[in-house]
Order: C-alpha cells, then structure tokens, then sequence
C-alpha cells in the first residue's frame, strides 16, 4: 500500500498595497481588510506622505505582516526588502495614487520604498493603479500624459470617479470605490 503524498498548498496570491499621500488613503484599510478576506497575502507600503493621514497600524493588524514604510526598513535576511517584496509580487496595487506618485512612475524616480518596488517589479506582475486627486490635476496634460505613458508600458488604472472631492471641488478625480478596486484587483490576478 502507497503512502498518500502530500501536496503543496496552493501559494495565495501576493498583492503588495501601496499606500501614497492622499485624503483617501484612510480608504485603503478597508481595501487591504476585503484583499485579505479574499484569499490574497498582503503586503503594505506606505509613502512617508501617505504616514500623514493614517498611520501604518491598521494595516500591519489587517493584513498581519510589518508595513514597509522607508526604503531602508529591511528584515532579517539578506535581500533588500524592496527588491524581495518586489519578486514576490503577483500585483502591486497603488491606491491612492497621487498624481505625484503617477509622474514619479512614469519617469522611472524611485526614491522612496514604494517607487523602487514599482522600478524592481517582477516582469509577471501586474501593475494596478487607482487614481486619486484634485479634478483639476487629474485633467492636467501632465497627468494624462504620465497615465498614457504608465500604459503603454503595461500599467492598468482604475479610476478615478466623479463626485464631490475632499477638497470641496466636484468633479473627476475620487477613488474609485472600494469593492470596484477589490473585485478589479482579483480579475487581474487570474
């Protein structure tokens, strides 16, 4: 009689959450909560300005790993954390991103632990992004511009939408809603 073999448990899908400088940042722990929920291990990587609307907290008890939250926040072992987050990565979902962050990818800066993720990401990784900002800097040929560049790369966006901004503005440039990010985030993984 043959001893039963034992496989591998099927490896969840890793989805590195970068979190950048914007009001709806505070969003993004509900959107890390429903990624959990859905099977997907992931990792948080807050800019030092996105540290300016929440704090790294919720999203270390949420998704139950440390948050990265400085180029230089490294873990034991010999790999760079960037470099090994940006390996593991099945997608690197920015949400919010600011238009700053927009410009930062698409000129290749990578100054801070997030953006040097993005430049190191594994070719087979997918790279989601959800827009966030003022309508008027959404509209900006600079804006539009980056965008356009991020996608002829390969880049896919989600958003933003219209409605009343934080910055008392209506118009086009909110984050796309929560559950719309999440279930976009799960088509691209499979």
């Amino acid at each position: 009689m043959s001893k039963p073999t034992k496989t591998a448990a099927a490896r969840p899908p890793v989805v590195v959450l970068g979190v950048t400088g914007s009001i709806a940042a505070y969003k993004a722990a509900d959107l890390c909560s429903q990624l959990v929920k859905a099977g997907c291990a992931v990792r948080a990587v807050m800019t030092a300005d996105a540290q300016k609307f929440i704090t790294p907290l919720p999203f270390k008890t949420l998704s139950r790993h440390a948050v990265v939250t400085d180029l230089y926040d490294e873990e034991d072992g010999w790999q760079p954390t960037h470099i090994r987050l940006a390996d593991e990565a099945d997608l690197l979902l920015i949400a919010p991103a600011t238009a700053n962050f927009i410009a930062k990818l698409a000129h290749g800066l990578a100054d801070d632990a997030l953006s040097c993720i993005a430049l190191a990401l594994n070719p087979k990784a997918k790279l989601l992004l959800a827009p966030a900002m003022n309508g008027k800097m959404w509209t900006h040929a600079a804006t539009q511009a980056n965008v356009r560049t991020l996608q002829s790369r390969g880049a896919l966006f989600i958003g933003p939408e219209a409605g009343v901004l934080a910055c008392g503005y209506e118009g086009l440039g909110r984050l796309w809603d929560v559950d719309g990010i999440v279930a976009r985030a799960l088509q691209v993984l499979k």
